[in-house]
């Protein structure tokens, strides 16, 4: 057995067990740094919304299913345009599991962000037959189009150039920085006005891309949390969903020669 997973393993049945009286105060200890996180998300929104905007004036037009369309289509008639920018470069055989994983959360998020005058995006520059191909393996119906031949993923801070990459100075989340790959994760959000000017108004990148992973939030509730034991590159464990096996493995898969292989350092 892995001997991170067993030193796991052995902390958890050791871990202490309490009068519920003494569960209770120590739940309420919890609680009250809970609100202090929340009031702080809640913040935090406030200062993102404020964030003063960019006109968009370059001319992004991208490949879709039904024929070439700019940036201001992509937002089908609504105000705001939610972008996943989706790791799946020309030549890829399929797209970043990591991403994939990120995708398997929008089916339950679309239809609630319409609602909202949202709409959801994803963009990666491979072809988009290849982005056919794959997003019929998977089974998403989200709108995803191609930015190939676009400046699009470039200027967004999402694809670097081979140079860029071996030298180590990749643009990323705000700073300089080595990167393992020439496609990178990442969010983007944009608002389009009744005359129909676009504007950028907020980006994420690195670990703020798990505002779409509702499957941490989830795991994060868990004794055992996310049960990750690669310091490098947490998401090993991650699979396209038809690729798991049957039941969840004893041992930690991995990296199978994942394309997001970014430390902590990096994010």
């Amino acid at each position: 057995m892995n001997t991170a997973i067993a030193q796991k393993e052995s902390s958890a049945s050791a871990h202490p067990v309490v009068a519920p009286d003494r569960w209770l105060a120590a739940r309420k200890t919890l609680l009250a740094h809970e609100k202090e996180l929340t009031r702080l998300r809640d913040q935090i929104a406030r200062e993102r919304r404020a964030l003063p905007w960019v006109h968009i004036r370059k001319n992004y037009v991208f490949d879709a299913p039904e024929g070439r369309r700019s940036l201001a289509d992509l937002f089908q008639g609504r105000h705001q345009l939610m972008v996943q920018h989706f790791m799946f470069g020309p030549g890829w055989e399929q797209g970043c599991p990591s991403c994939s994983f990120m995708a398997d959360h929008v089916a339950g998020m679309a239809l609630h962000l319409a609602q909202r005058d949202v709409s959801f995006v994803a963009v990666s520059r491979a072809p988009l037959a290849d982005i056919e191909r794959f997003r019929q393996r998977m089974g998403w119906q989200f709108k995803w189009v191609s930015s190939h031949g676009s400046d699009f993923n470039h200027d967004f801070g999402v694809s670097f150039t081979p140079e860029q990459v071996a030298d180590g100075a990749v643009p990323y989340n705000y700073q300089v920085q080595a990167f393992p790959s020439d496609e990178a994760p990442g969010v983007s959000v944009f608002y389009k006005d009744d005359a129909g000017t676009v504007f950028h108004t907020y980006s994420t990148y690195g670990r703020g891309v798990e505002v779409m992973m509702g499957t941490y939030d989830l795991l994060d509730l868990t004794p055992k949390g996310r049960d990750e034991h690669n310091a490098a590159y947490p998401m090993d464990w991650v699979r396209h969903h038809d690729r798991y096996a049957p039941a969840a493995p004893v041992k930690a898969a991995s990296a199978g020669g994942a394309c997001c292989q970014a430390s902590e350092s990096q994010v």
